[in-house]
């Protein structure tokens, strides 16, 4: 009879697997579903604005609520479907702390997919546009500039703060998924921590590449440069130490240090 879901530490391990089979992908790959992944979550955030374009005056905490609770898609689609997302492969420091990869590979996976993201999210912004889905004066251009300007008002030290926990909650959302063992579980599993995310206001760097450009390219006055040090990299930062540090690096020390020890006891006494 086949498990349900795996335990913490079965999670630890299978995160390991996953990192070591992500850092031994090819360039290509990485970068084709690096691009799928920021079209995927691209995707989310256009479901996000057209559903809280439709409530701005009813309740604030509602209209987020209801952003929230269909963003979570674009994760499931990476996931389930296939796609790399740099937030979700933060988690890749478990197995460069266990030595299973390099730090080379590992920042090179991170280079392509984070290259791939922002190239799938400036594309499905652009196309947008492009298609009149965002005109002038319509309650989804104004919603766009509201969530531009919101982005853009915060501190930097603010929006570290706010990628911190954004990326805990992504990785939290990517671990109950490698834990769960069929997609409807997956799917149950990631998509509240995304939803709260998302309710909560947090930063999410491979988002913002979709929320600012698109707004950029609506009129919003904001440079590429404002955009990606004001923003983008705070929150990629934020991402990082939330995604890379506090996720992965506590649950090996709680789950995977113990175990590796006594292995090396075992084989000490052999």
């Amino acid at each position: 009879m086949s498990k349900a879901f795996l335990t913490p530490g079965e999670i630890a391990e299978s995160t390991i697997n996953v990192g070591i089979k992500k850092a031994n992908n090819s360039a290509l790959n990485t970068i084709i579903l690096g691009i799928l992944a920021g079209l995927f979550i691209s995707i989310g955030g256009h479901a996000d604005i057209t559903i809280m374009q439709t409530f701005p005056n009813i309740d604030i905490g509602f209209t987020k609520f209801l952003g929230g609770a269909v963003f979570p898609v674009g994760l499931l689609l990476v996931v389930v479907a296939g796609g790399e997302l740099f937030t979700g492969n933060c988690l890749m420091t478990m197995a460069l702390v266990d030595k299973k990869i390099t730090l080379n590979q590992m920042l090179k996976n991170w280079s392509l997919v984070y290259l791939g993201n922002f190239i799938g999210s400036v594309i499905f912004a652009a196309s947008l546009v492009f298609i009149g889905a965002y005109k002038l004066g319509s309650p989804m251009a104004e919603t766009a500039f509201t969530i531009a300007a919101g982005k853009m008002s915060a501190s930097v030290a603010q929006i570290v703060v706010k990628g911190i926990y954004a990326n805990i909650l992504v990785c939290l959302a990517v671990w109950l998924a490698y834990g769960a063992q069929d997609i409807a579980s997956k799917t149950i599993a990631m998509w509240f921590p995304v939803m709260t995310f998302v309710m909560l206001g947090f930063e999410h760097s491979i988002a913002n590449m979709f929320f600012l450009p698109l707004a950029k390219f609506l009129g919003f006055e904001v440079s590429w440069t404002q955009m990606w040090l004001h923003n983008i990299i705070p929150a990629t930062v934020g991402n990082i130490i939330g995604g890379a540090i506090v996720i992965p690096l506590l649950y090996y020390v709680v789950y995977i240090f113990p175990q590796r020890k006594a292995e090396t006891k075992e084989k000490a006494k052999a």
